[in-house]
């Protein structure tokens, strides 16, 4: 990737709120990575989220409910694989933090950091929201990275992104008690009409910006889907003492 394109991707980024960067990493690394993960949903190797103990929409009712071991994400990615990390501090991806913080970029282990998976029938459906509503850091800058390692389309729960919401102020009635984006509101459908869903290849990559509305559907096929996830913020926007985001170890590279 040239240093022009690079910096096309980060203004692109800055103006939309996200941006997708195709085939960024190589069908063998991602064939790789989703076998490993295959793995480790067949052994349920914790740490793990379960939808059952998320009850978003379409998730089972509980445990104990048919679908109750339902896997939501594999947890802490950086920690359950070596070629996780490798990927989560690969040169391509410091080279495009530096570029885009301006300064050395630093892994969260707190936020994301997972093999999400969206499983047929029981993987449910996430509703529009802003990652930062639960993060704790001094700026609200941030940038996720999803990487695609399959097909990622609106049949098997692609995600939506509201272009420029990361840089809207919205008042806390347009969100509801657990900070999700109120589709019943006219102001807020309105918005919503404006979203994109982009068709992701494996390998391709997308980057979002923590303040960016988005949301996923359920799974309508009958193959699970997974995606390995990152979250990263500069060295000077710091955790703050004493909150979730500040709960583990971060990661400098």
């Amino acid at each position: 990737m040239s240093a022009h394109s690079k910096k096309e991707q980060v203004q692109m980024l800055r103006e939309r709120g996200f941006v997708v960067v195709p085939g960024l990493v190589s069908p063998e690394r991602c064939a790789e990575l989703k076998s490993i993960a295959e793995q480790q949903l067949i052994e349920a190797a914790a740490p793990l989220e379960y939808e059952a103990d998320l009850r978003y929409p379409g998730a089972p009712d509980s445990r104990e409910s048919p679908g109750g071991h339902t896997v939501r994400r594999l947890l802490d990615a950086y920690g359950r694989h070596p070629r996780f990390a490798q990927w989560a501090t690969a040169p391509e991806i410091r080279g495009w933090m530096e570029l885009y913080f301006g300064e050395e970029p630093v892994l969260s282990r707190a936020h994301h950091n997972c093999m999400m998976t969206k499983h047929p029938a029981y993987g449910s459906l996430t509703g529009w929201h802003r990652d930062v509503r639960y993060w704790s850091f001094e700026r609200d800058d941030l940038v996720s990275v999803w990487l695609a390692l399959g097909q990622e389309t609106v049949d098997n729960g692609g995600l939506w992104f509201v272009p420029g919401s990361h840089s809207a102020t919205f008042t806390s009635d347009r969100f509801d008690d657990a900070k999700f984006f109120r589709s019943d509101l006219p102001e807020n459908q309105a918005l919503i009409q404006t979203a994109i869903s982009p068709a992701l290849s494996a390998g391709d990559v997308v980057f979002f910006h923590c303040n960016t509305l988005h949301s996923a559907g359920k799974n309508l096929t009958d193959r699970v889907k997974f995606s390995l996830v990152f979250t990263y913020h500069g060295a000077s926007n710091v955790p703050l003492p004493g909150t979730r985001s500040a709960s583990k170890p971060e990661v400098p590279f």
